[in-house]
Parts: C-alpha cells; sequence; structure tokens
C-alpha cells in the first residue's frame, strides 16, 4: 500500500512538471561526471494497455515509462498497429517498416503467439521465418531494456511457438526473467507460475524460484480470481504455499462465486487436503447466498465432498434436491458419477434415488455394462430397494447375465456381493465367481486388494449356502474358508464396554468367546450358548459349525441357543439414519441365518453391575427379534 501511494505521489508531482521524456534535458537527469549507466526505459505491455489508472501502474510499471509511453506518438502507432494486426505477414512487415527497438520486438513476438493461437498457424514457419529471427536478435541486444510485463509475456509466447528451449537467444530470456524475480508483482508470478506449471511442471528451475517467491510474498495476494487460479493451477506443487492460500480463503469465502467454490474444493479434492474450516465456511456460504446451482456445480461439490470425506448435511440435502430435476437430462456417466459419489458419502436421498432407479429402466440402451455396475455397487453400498425392485432388478438380469464372461474379476466379484447384498443374485452369478477356475488365479496372493476379493467370495459362497436354497453348487472348498489373521485393527470403545460388560455376565471366561472369526466371513464380537432359562453354558462342550475347528462335538441340548453379539459401530449406518449399510445388513442377516440369536449393540454397553447375574434375560429377548437392526443411537 505505501509504494502504491507514494507511486501515485511521484506521478501527479512528476507529471506537472515534465510533458514528455524529450522535454528533460540529459544533464538534469545525469548529475554532472556521471556517466549514464543504467537500463533504458521499457514500453508498455498488451495487458497494460487497457488500464490506465494509477493503480495499475503498479504492475510492473515504473513512472518514467508511463511518461516515456503516453508521451512518443510515434510509439503510440506502433503499439496501435501491432494490436490491431490480424495475420503474422501483417506483424512482419512492421518490422520491415520501422526501426524497432526491443520492447516493440517484443510485442510484436507475443502478438505473432497468440495469432498462432487463435488461428491455429504453423509456429515452425514463424520460427524459420527471417523477420523472426530478426526480433529475437534486436530483443536479445537490448533485452535489459523490456519492460517487466513485456518480458513475462515474451517468455510465455516463446514457450507457446515451441522455441529451442537450447538456443542461446531463449536462455538469454529466461535467465532475464529469473533475474527479475524480485521486481515482478505478484499477479506476474501467479501469472508466470500457471503458465509453467502446464508447459514445464514440477522439474523447471524458473517454476521452483517462481514459487518460492509466492511462498515469501503471499501477504501482496489479492482478489478471489488469483487465489482459486494458486489454488486449482499451483498449489499441488508446493504444501507451503497450499497452507498460505488455504488461510487466504478462508478469509475470502464470504466473496467467492459458486464457480469459484467448485474450482477450490476440487483443488482439495485432488490433492486430498480436507480442511474443515475451509470446507465448513464455504458450504456455509453456498446454502445461505446461492439459491441455483447448475448441474457442472452440483456434480462437482458432491465428487469433491466425498473424495474428501466431508460430512455436510444441509449441503447434502441441497445438492440431492437440486439435482432430482436434472435426472432424467443427465448423461449415463453423470448419473453414474452423482450416485457414486452419494455411496461414498453414506447419504441417501430417497427421491433420487428412485429417479436414478427410474432413469436405468428409462435408458437401458444408453447404459453401458459397467454404468449399470456402478448403479447396483452403489444401491448394494446404501442397501437401498428401488420401489419399482421386480421391474428394476429383471432389467438388470436381462443386461448382465449375458456379459459375465467380459466383466474383469474384480469388477464381476463386486457386481455378485453386491447382488448378494440386494437379495437379488442368481445362480448364473454364483456358479462364475464360486467356480474354482476363476478363484485360482488369485491363490495365494497376500495384497490387500486379494485378500479383500477372498473375503468378498466367502461373503457369496456364505449367501449361496445360506439364503439361496435352489442353489446346488460349485462351493469354495472347506480348507479355503480359514478365516484370515486380523490386522490388528484398534479396539473401540464401544467394543471394550461390550467385552467389559459381558465378562462380568459370563461368570466364567468358557461360557463366552470373543472377536469370533467365522467361516462365513464375518466376525462376531461375542458369543454365548444358553439354556432354556437364559443361564451361559460352556461353549467347548458344544460342536461348532460356524469354527473352521470346533472344541467340542455335543450338539446343542433341547432349548439352547447360540447367541451372538453385534456391535454397530457409527461409521455401520447411513448418514444421519438409523439403517446399516448393506455390508452390515447382508452380515446380521447370516449371522441370523447361520443359527444365532443376534443382539444388536449400537452404542455402549452398560457396565456390568447394571445387568442382573442370575440371567440374562435383560440381554436376551425370549423370542428372536423379527424386526430389523434399528442401530439406534449411531
Amino acid at each position: 500500500m505505501a509504494a502504491r501511494l507514494v507511486r501515485r505521489c511521484c506521478w501527479r508531482h512528476f507529471g506537472a512538471f515534465v510533458s514528455t521524456p524529450s522535454a528533460v534535458p540529459a544533464s538534469l537527469l545525469v548529475p554532472a561526471g556521471k556517466v549514464a549507466i543504467g537500463r533504458a526505459l521499457p514500453q508498455a505491455s498488451p495487458a497494460s494497455f487497457h488500464t490506465s489508472s494509477p493503480s495499475s501502474w503498479a504492475d510492473g510499471f515504473s513512472v518514467k515509462e508511463r511518461v516515456e509511453d503516453g508521451g512518443n506518438p510515434e510509439h503510440k502507432v506502433i503499439r496501435e498497429l501491432i494490436e490491431t494486426a490480424t495475420t503474422p505477414q501483417e506483424l512482419f512487415q512492421l518490422s520491415e517498416l520501422h526501426a524497432l527497438n526491443s520492447n516493440q520486438a517484443s510485442l510484436i513476438i507475443t502478438q505473432l503467439s497468440r495469432l498462432a493461437a487463435e488461428k491455429n498457424l504453423e509456429t515452425e514457419s514463424i520460427l524459420q521465418d527471417e523477420r523472426f529471427q530478426q526480433l529475437i536478435s534486436i530483443t536479445d541486444s537490448q533485452i535489459s531494456q523490456v519492460w517487466n510485463n513485456t518480458m513475462v509475456n515474451l517468455l510465455k509466447s516463446l514457450y507457446s511457438l515451441g522455441m529451442d528451449s537450447n538456443k542461446r537467444e531463449m536462455q538469454s530470456v529466461e535467465q532475464e526473467v529469473l533475474w527479475r524475480l524480485r521486481r515482478l508483482t505478484f499477479r506476474q508470478l501467479a501469472s508466470l507460475a500457471e503458465f509453467l506449471v502446464v508447459r514445464q511442471g514440477k522439474e523447471s528451475r524458473l517454476l521452483n524460484e517462481v514459487i518460492k517467491k509466492l511462498e515469501l510474498r503471499w501477504t501482496e495476494l489479492e482478489g478471489t480470481r488469483t487465489v482459486v487460479m494458486l489454488m486449482s493451477k499451483v498449489g499441488h506443487i508446493s504444501p507451503a504455499l497450499m497452507d498460505r492460500l488455504e488461510d487466504k480463503a478462508l478469509e475470502l469465502a464470504e466473496q467467492f462465486n459458486p464457480d469459484d467454490i467448485r474450482k477450490i474444493t476440487l483443488a482439495l479434492a485432488y490433492q486430498n487436503r480436507r480442511c474443515v474450516p475451509l470446507l465448513r465456511a464455504l458450504s456455509y456460504h453456498l446454502i445461505q447466498k446461492h439459491s441455483e446451482l447448475s448441474l457442472n456445480i452440483l456434480m462437482d461439490l458432491i465428487f469433491a465432498f466425498g473424495k474428501l470425506n466431508f460430512h455436510q448435511p444441509q449441503v447434502f440435502q441441497k445438492i440431492a434436491t437440486d439435482l432430482h430435476p436434472h435426472v432424467s437430462m443427465m448423461t449415463p456417466i453423470e448419473v453414474t458419477r452423482c450416485i457414486r459419489s452419494f455411496a461414498l458419502l453414506k447419504w441417501l436421498s430417497l427421491p433420487l434415488f428412485e429417479a436414478i432407479a427410474q432413469y436405468a429402466l428409462d435408458n437401458t440402451k444408453q447404459l453401458s455394462v459397467s454404468h449399470l455396475c456402478g448403479i447396483i455397487l452403489s444401491f448394494a453400498r446404501l442397501n437401498f430397494q428401488p420401489s419399482g425392485s421386480e421391474n428394476f432388478f429383471n432389467m438388470v438380469h436381462e443386461e448382465l447375465q449375458s456379459q459375465l464372461d467380459s466383466l474383469e474379476p474384480y469388477l464381476l466379484t463386486d457386481l455378485v456381493w453386491s447382488l448378494c447384498v440386494l437379495q437379488q443374485t442368481k445362480a448364473p452369478y454364483l456358479q462364475r465367481v464360486l467356480a474354482p477356475d476363476f478363484h485360482a488365479r488369485i491363490r495365494g496372493d497376500q495384497s490387500l486388494k486379494a485378500q479383500n476379493f477372498w473375503l468378498k467370495l466367502i461373503h457369496i459362497n456364505t449367501a449361496a449356502k445360506l439364503e439361496s436354497p435352489d442353489y446346488r453348487g460349485p462351493f469354495l472348498p472347506a480348507e479355503l474358508l480359514r478365516p484370515m489373521e486380523p490386522a490388528g485393527e484398534k479396539v473401540t470403545l464401544l467394543q471394550s464396554s461390550l467385552r467389559e460388560a459381558l465378562t462380568g455376565v459370563l461368570g466364567s471366561r468358557e461360557n463366552g468367546r470373543f472377536g469370533v472369526h467365522t467361516i462365513y466371513g464375518w466376525e462376531i464380537d461375542a458369543e454365548m450358548v444358553v439354556n432354556s432359562e437364559n443361564k451361559p453354558l460352556p461353549l467347548k462342550d458344544f460342536a461348532a459349525p460356524h469354527l473352521f475347528h470346533s472344541e467340542g462335538t455335543k450338539p446343542l441340548p433341547p432349548g439352547a441357543r447360540r447367541v451372538a453379539f453385534l456391535r454397530w459401530e457409527f461409521p455401520y449406518f447411513s448418514n444421519r439414519s438409523k439403517d446399516l449399510l448393506g455390508r452390515y445388513a447382508m452380515a446380521r442377516r447370516h449371522v441370523q441365518a447361520a443359527g444365532f440369536l443376534v443382539v444388536d449393540s449400537p452404542t455402549p454397553a452398560p457396565s456390568a453391575p447394571s445387568l442382573p447375574a442370575p440371567g440374562l434375560a435383560a440381554v436376551i429377548p425370549s423370542k428372536p427379534p423379527v424386526r430389523q437392526p434399528e442401530g439406534a443411537g449411531g
């Protein structure tokens, strides 16, 4: 601010006495006995031609430069001719008709680059032209006289024209810009950084120096446009600069328009920067000030929030409501992208999902197999069944059954697993993924992806055994159902509270098991066997068909029941809902179908003294529950 004020004052006082540079004798500008050594006065850049206010002169232009440009009629004429030229030949003729200085030659090169880009001209012919070589020579011979803004544009133009980076003239321009970095304005540095990121990437020495200057001078940052541009195009190179940009964006959050918010959230998403204060501020202003949002903005916002796992129910509700009228006009890619983002966020909007199910029915021929698989996987994650379930899944089976062999193994496994979640699988699907030749290819693979793949195959095998009475095989061999070793997950508060409460009730460690890994691919948090009076019995005496190795062989006595305690953590539920996600809903079904009486533990269990010691009537219902899991607390 002080620098700008000084420039304005200098202009007012200096302009009153100096009409043109030629009116000032050289003896007044250079003290007696001194040799006038220094850079000549540069001239205006194309970017500066549209501004005339004193505030704009801070962008690399000195008072003397403005005085010279404004007072020299010939310079004005040449500048106008350069601006109005529409072909390279017109520009080359200027170089033949006028004695150009280095600044004017730079302006012509910049205009040549613009014309080549706008009209898709062949740049090689421009570079080989002798007149272009003369322009380069003029610029190189007096490069110190080129104005700052013109110098930046010259460098960009030479890059755009494809000039060889090993040529001496090109290296001279790069070096000159490197020397001048401290004198460039923040806006010029930002513009140069934006260009170099695209042209040269992270390995550019010049780009690294520009970013260092941006990091040091970030307090000069003004305006939402520069903030948005730097965050979206440059921030990923420098985490330190991105930290500063996030702080500045938080300060300017109220001034961003919807498209700015879209670009910022996408930049954060692509860089995996979950800046919660900034995301909250942007969400607040998005809801408060912007009632109507375009389809592209809605799609990008929900994608970014999904990638960042940022939950803001009011924003989700607004996006879902605003997207609903657009569903019928969306492309299959947009529909798939939209529903995947909502599934990732665990946000179930019934009207929107119903509209997407109807879209799939109405546009079956436009949907590819991968699009249809994406919709099924998203429905399964949220355990969503369309109201017209029969028609929808008839269409799905008709489209997919003939395409199973064309699907990549992991996608096919996810598809069949998702149909098992939705209880819509059929024998051809099961036979395809449970066939020995299908799973033999990953046997022995210890990668995390392969382990997850194998676990889903075990779940599919369980669904085939417990929920598909008409299915006759094949099944996974018994030796392949061995539970995988747990990855050492952190014990949660709910888990420890449940164990503490049950330990006091069981009376003896022989009466219960904790952390039971079953052949069904599911873990039971706690298991016990109770008699008809709800008293615990020693587990090791009885056969346990759900375990890989059973300690006992006795059948359960009459009236005895197996009890499984399943904890439902907060992330196991749909966002702001009491409904379990599809994975955990299927787990509950399978454990029940295996003969267990399921006791849901959606909230921390009470301490041991509060449970009745003589029996478990307060914990175990007298009849198996017929309602779906309520998971109320989550």
